[in-house]
């Protein structure tokens, strides 16, 4: 089964910065990553108010590149899959296990997406949703080699059952996510994708998650906490503790747009209030 085209390619392709389609180079991939990071901001505000996470082609790009807003990796690379394949990219769909902040030889539920790009023989994975600690440049698969990036350096280190991606942070090597190269269809991520909006267990039903990049910077918010992380230097952070100042701060530094309604206020009353 072929898969869907994109149907707003050009819009897509201008808030990327290219007036026409680029070659599918190493080049190209790491500035569609590095630019989409920053433009396509990463947030679960659909999980946080109830709302249902569609991750067909066409619902993500009318949330997504026509409605203001941002998504998780259900969304996000399923977007840039596209991309890739509309651009003569030899991409395969693959997902993994999110091990970040978890204690060491954790083994969590099947729940990340992400995609394999194989240019002249040599495999890179790449990524644009895995939020705060997103990569910015995509990585080489068959090395386990320190690899730098625009933000933090990462590695993937080869295990029995796959791989395990690492960030240096703050001069530490911490677990990201387990992947492996097995082939999946919508169905598995259908699959995950209803256990991470729908699951009163999953994290993405208990907290308001927000991130973008920049030049040298990382932005998060946690429910209400926001930072602004500089590479190289100490974190601003500051508390959000009133809906309408946290509805201005994503609009403002997240670049998402939202339709003010009762039910919204009272969705971001709750992640934001004192416990």
């Amino acid at each position: 089964m072929s898969e869907p085209r994109l149907t707003n390619l050009k819009l897509y392709l201008q808030r990327l910065g290219f007036d026409t389609p680029p070659a599918p180079t190493l080049e190209t991939l790491r500035q569609l990553q590095l630019r989409h990071t920053g433009v396509f901001p990463f947030e679960n505000l659909a999980t946080v108010t109830g709302a249902p996470v569609l991750i067909d082609l066409p619902s993500i790009e009318d949330k997504v590149l026509l409605g203001g807003r941002g998504g998780y990796c259900y969304e996000l690379n399923h977007l840039f899959f596209a991309l890739l394949l509309e651009l003569g990219f030899d991409a395969r769909a693959i997902s993994g296990r999110v091990v970040m902040n978890q204690p060491e030889g954790s083994w969590t539920a099947r729940t990340h997406r992400l995609s394999l790009v194989t240019l002249d023989g040599v495999r890179y994975i790449t990524d644009v949703g895995f939020g705060g600690m997103v990569p910015t440049a995509p990585l080489l698969l068959d090395s386990e080699a320190e690899q730098s990036t625009p933000h933090e350096p990462y590695r993937i280190e080869k295990q029995a059952d796959g791989y395990m991606l690492r960030a240096k942070v703050a001069g530490e090597w911490r677990a990201m996510y387990l992947f492996d190269l097995q082939r999946q269809e919508d169905i598995d991520y259908t699959i995950g994708n209803w256990y991470v909006s729908t699951h009163p267990q999953s994290p993405f039903a208990q907290r308001l998650m927000a991130a973008r990049t920049g030049d040298g910077w990382r932005k998060t918010l946690n429910n209400g906490s926001f930072a602004i992380h500089r590479m190289g230097a100490s974190s601003e952070r500051c508390e959000v503790t009133d809906v309408s100042a946290l509805i201005e701060l994503l609009a403002q530094e997240f670049e998402i747009h939202l339709p003010d309604s009762p039910h919204l206020r009272h969705s971001l009353e709750r992640v934001i209030a004192p416990l």
